[in-house]
């Protein structure tokens, strides 16, 4: 299969492309700069050059492939004027790319994260948040899953808060940041709020499954860790970097303050017994053990 993916060259799409390629795909990746394409064809992979906001490139990446995997995000959470931005630019490419399938019953992949649940893990079957500050994300993702009606096999894979390696990446990717910037590694509240996450080269075997096999409309979760909390997550930080490890103001955390002050655990059960996904690599709190201060 020709696969087209956005978002190929960062922490998470360089493993999906690796995985792709790896399971006899030939993959076209998204190149917004003369070094991501040198990065591109260095894994063996096809460059397409343009950006997310290209519509013209992503369209065209789209039509000429067999399926597509979307990962592309401006990830610029500053303020929520810059996360509102980085939505409507995802949404207008995740439109472009869904139009040029429409018809074609081929697989459109697409991203989003695991929803919360108040009092129990959220599953596979939980709707996504439509309001606050990630709600336009969750908007543009119900509409791709509704080009199942359209002859599109769309799905979407929903990742957890943190999709690490090597000890970087999500969320926790942030507290590693904030706690260098700072002096302190923090978080909001008690700390006993948890986090799902999970291992990047993991996710990227669901990316695959979901391409392969997922039916359209479809929605599963790269869980592994259900929930680790999030003082643990912190204290393993600090004790890396040799900081020290109390709560700080969920304003820390700008627009994403109510969101990383939840409580918000999520299971992957469904997804493991009906796409045979099993995650083999390390945990979340194993992997932190490789910061370096």
């Amino acid at each position: 299969m020709q696969v087209f993916i956005t978002g190929g060259t960062g922490l998470i799409g360089t493993a999906v492309v690796a995985e792709l390629l790896e399971h006899g795909h030939d993959v076209v990746a998204l190149a917004r700069s003369d070094a991501s394409a040198t990065a591109v064809e260095a894994a063996g992979a096809s460059a397409l050059r343009g950006s997310l906001a290209d519509l013209d490139a992503v369209r065209g990446g789209a039509e000429g492939a067999d399926g597509v995997i979307h990962l592309a995000f401006a990830n610029d959470f500053t303020t929520p004027d810059a996360l509102a931005n980085a939505v409507a630019e995802e949404t207008a490419a995740l439109e472009a790319m869904g139009e040029a399938l429409v018809g074609s019953d081929r697989p459109l992949v697409t991203v989003s994260g695991t929803p919360w649940v108040s009092g129990r893990l959220s599953t596979e079957s939980d709707p996504l948040p439509v309001d606050g500050p990630v709600g336009g994300r969750g908007r543009t993702v119900n509409a791709i899953l509704e080009l199942a009606l359209r002859g599109v096999r769309s799905s979407a894979v929903r990742l957890p808060r943190t999709v690490h390696r090597e000890g970087e990446g999500g969320f926790a990717g942030l507290l590693t940041g904030i706690a260098r910037q700072s002096g302190v590694s923090g978080y909001p509240g008690d700390g006993t709020q948890r986090w799902p996450a999970v291992h990047a080269l993991d996710a990227a075997v669901l990316f695959r499954l979901a391409l392969e096999t997922a039916p359209a409309g479809s929605a599963w979760h790269a869980v592994d860790d259900e929930g680790d909390a999030v003082r643990d997550i912190a204290a393993v930080i600090g004790r890396r970097l040799g900081l020290e490890v109390r709560s700080v103001p969920e304003t820390t955390y700008g627009p994403l303050g109510p969101i990383f002050a939840a409580d918000q655990p999520s299971s992957s059960a469904r997804t493991r017994a009906e796409l045979g996904w099993t995650p083999t690599h390390p945990r979340l709190l194993a992997d932190l053990e490789n910061l370096q201060p």
